[in-house]
């Protein structure tokens, strides 16, 4: 079998979420994740132009999302992200007003604008005091806990954790929807996941069905496996200068500590006993 590509990478899912053709598999994903009511179940998509907020060519936005629009005009961006940048919700906060903003046009009325929603797909533990894999994040009245209004609408989805229950038979594709969909995007790494997704796909979710042929499909094609390797390579690019800037900022915090601790006078042994730095390196610090 042709080893499929990780549909974590941004390029990936959107081959497969936001290209049209594919619309019933991208509604069959929100109505999951949004969990609307049986009678109020997305039907239709309409796939937006990712432009919408580019203002230049160095705009830092990434063209890579999934930008969609409801049937009752809601606006809903989906992002996914490999890397923790450790800045998600101010990004998101961003996002989500340039995309709400950029509704109005000339003469419309504000009560016009529709409700907003942005999806996060993480593949990295980003809200640490919470347990469960999907977050959702509205305007509530902090005492009262009254929704201000619902034209904002956040979500993360922290594969990480995810998969953690998935582990632990604490969730089961069979019977949760948006689990079958979130797992697919583990499933190029997992045998597991894979057979069971197969066995639901072929048993009794067409839409899953059509989503893993096409899979398979994408998966072959030369044009989008040469872009896909060249976002590979940037994405790991990307994390690899992360990861040398995090290590850099972690070696900056400690030289700044082991001065502090100089200039209060005390020995260098106390020092490196703290701070995990070399009686030589300490030397060098008392006589910059």
């Amino acid at each position: 079998m042709t080893k499929r590509l990780d549909l974590r990478v941004d390029f990936a899912f959107k081959s497969l979420f936001g290209t049209h053709g594919n619309e019933s598999i991208l509604a069959a994903f929100l109505n999951a994740a949004l969990r609307f009511p049986d009678e109020k179940k997305i039907q239709t998509v309409q796939l937006l132009d990712p432009h919408f907020n580019k203002e230049n060519q160095e705009d830092k936005r990434s063209i890579l999302d999934v930008h969609a629009q409801l049937e009752d005009g809601s606006r809903v961006n989906i992002e996914i992200q490999l890397n923790n940048k450790h800045d998600m919700e101010k990004r998101t906060l961003y996002y989500w007003s340039k995309m709400y903003s950029s509704q109005m046009k000339e003469g419309m009325d504000y009560g016009e604008l529709c409700k907003t929603i942005t999806i996060n797909i993480v593949n990295f533990r980003y809200l640490s005091h919470i347990h469960e894999y999907h977050s959702t994040f509205q305007l509530y009245e902090r005492e009262q806990k009254l929704l201000l209004t619902d034209m904002l609408e956040i979500h993360f989805m922290e594969l990480p954790k995810l998969l953690i229950k998935w582990r632990n038979r604490e969730v089961d594709p069979r019977e949760d929807q948006l689990v079958r969909w979130l797992l697919l995007l583990e499933a190029s790494e997992d045998e597991e996941i894979t057979q069971v997704l197969e066995e639901i796909a072929m048993q009794e979710d067409q839409v899953l069905k059509k989503a893993m042929d096409e899979w398979d499909r994408v998966s072959q094609d030369p044009e989008v496996l040469l872009a896909y390797e060249a976002r590979r390579k940037a994405l790991l690019d990307e994390k690899s200068a992360l990861k040398r800037a995090e290590k850099k900022g972690k070696e900056e915090a400690i030289k700044a500590m082991a001065i502090g601790m100089i200039q209060e006078g005390i020995a260098n042994n106390v020092i490196s006993k703290l701070t995990g730095l070399s009686i030589e390196e300490i030397e060098i610090l008392r006589h910059q």
